[in-house]
C-alpha cells in the first residue's frame, strides 16, 4: 500500500532558513535507507509559503494570492507535479484542473532544489518544478466517485499535461478517515485517527511510501522524526489501481 506522509511548516521553513550540514545528512541518509528497504516512490520539500500562490476558484471565477500564506483549509485531495516555464503556466495548468471540477482551492508553489539549498550553483537552465496541491472538500472527504464526463475530461488533461511534457507525477489522496495525524513533542508520539475536522498547517513536504503495514509507516515517520525533532505529519494513504480516484489528475 502507497502511503503519502506531509510534514508541516515551522517558524523556521517559513522563513527560509537553510538547514544545518547535520540535518542534511541525516535527511540523506533516511531516504538511502528507505530506497534500499524498497520502500522509497517519491518525495520533495517545499519553498516558504512566500514563493506560493493560493486559487480559489468559486462559480466560475478565480481569485489569485499571492504568499505568505496563511492556513485555512490545508487537507489535500491530490497533487500534481510539475515542470514549467514559469509560475503563470503552472496556473493555467491548475486553472484548467478547475474548470473540470468546479469549486475548488489549490496551492502552487515551487519545490525546493538542490540550489536552494546552497549544495550546488543554480544552472543556467534551470527548470521550475512547482506542486499543485488541490484541497479537500464535502465529495473527496466522502469518497464519492466522479461522473463518467469528469473522469473522460481529466483523462484529457492528464494527456495534455504529458503531451506538453509539463507532468512529473499525480495522485489522489483517500479521505481521511483513512489516515492519522502524528505529533511529535519531545521526543513522544501522539496518534490522532482521522477523519480530521480541519488542517490549518500549511505543508513544508512530502514523502510517498510503498509499505506493507501501518507500523511500517510508523517506523519511517518516527525515523524522519528523529532526524528532524519536533514535528507534526499527516499520514494518508493513496488511491492504487484497484481503487476508484476521485477526481483523479492534475491534483
Amino acid at each position: 500500500m502507497r502511503y503519502m506522509i506531509m510534514h508541516k511548516v515551522n517558524a523556521s521553513t517559513e522563513a527560509g532558513v537553510l538547514p544545518s550540514p547535520e540535518l542534511m545528512a541525516g535527511m540523506g541518509k533516511l531516504v538511502q535507507d528507505a530506497a534500499k528497504a524498497g520502500v522509497f516512490r517519491n518525495g520533495e520539500g517545499l519553498r516558504p509559503s512566500s514563493t506560493r500562490v493560493r486559487l480559489n476558484f468559486s462559480r466560475g471565477q478565480r481569485t489569485l494570492t499571492k504568499g505568505p500564506l496563511v492556513g485555512s483549509n490545508e487537507l489535500v485531495a491530490g497533487f500534481a507535479l510539475m515542470k514549467v516555464q514559469s509560475m503563470d503556466e503552472a496556473i493555467e495548468w491548475a486553472t484548467r484542473f478547475a474548470r473540470i471540477v468546479g469549486d475548488v482551492e489549490i496551492d502552487v508553489g515551487p519545490v525546493t532544489e538542490p540550489w536552494d539549498l546552497g549544495v550546488m550553483p543554480k544552472p543556467t537552465d534551470a527548470p521550475l518544478r512547482v506542486l499543485a496541491v488541490h484541497k479537500a472538500d464535502e465529495s473527496s472527504e466522502a469518497g464519492a466517485p466522479p461522473s463518467p464526463q469528469m473522469m473522460a475530461d481529466m483523462a484529457k488533461l492528464v494527456e495534455d499535461m504529458s503531451k506538453a511534457g509539463v507532468l512529473l507525477a499525480t495522485e489522489g489522496l483517500m479521505p481521511s478517515s483513512t489516515g492519522w495525524r502524528l505529533r511529535y513533542r519531545g521526543g513522544k508520539r501522539t496518534v490522532i485517527d482521522g477523519p480530521f475536522a480541519e488542517s490549518k498547517e500549511l505543508i513544508a513536504g512530502f514523502v510517498i511510501l510503498d509499505v506493507k503495514t501501518k507500523d511500517d509507516v510508523f517506523y519511517w515517520a518516527q525515523r524522519f522524526a528523529d532526524v528532524v525533532g519536533d514535528v507534526e505529519m499527516d499520514v494518508r494513504p493513496l488511491f492504487d489501481v484497484e481503487h476508484s480516484a476521485p477526481e483523479r489528475g492534475i491534483a
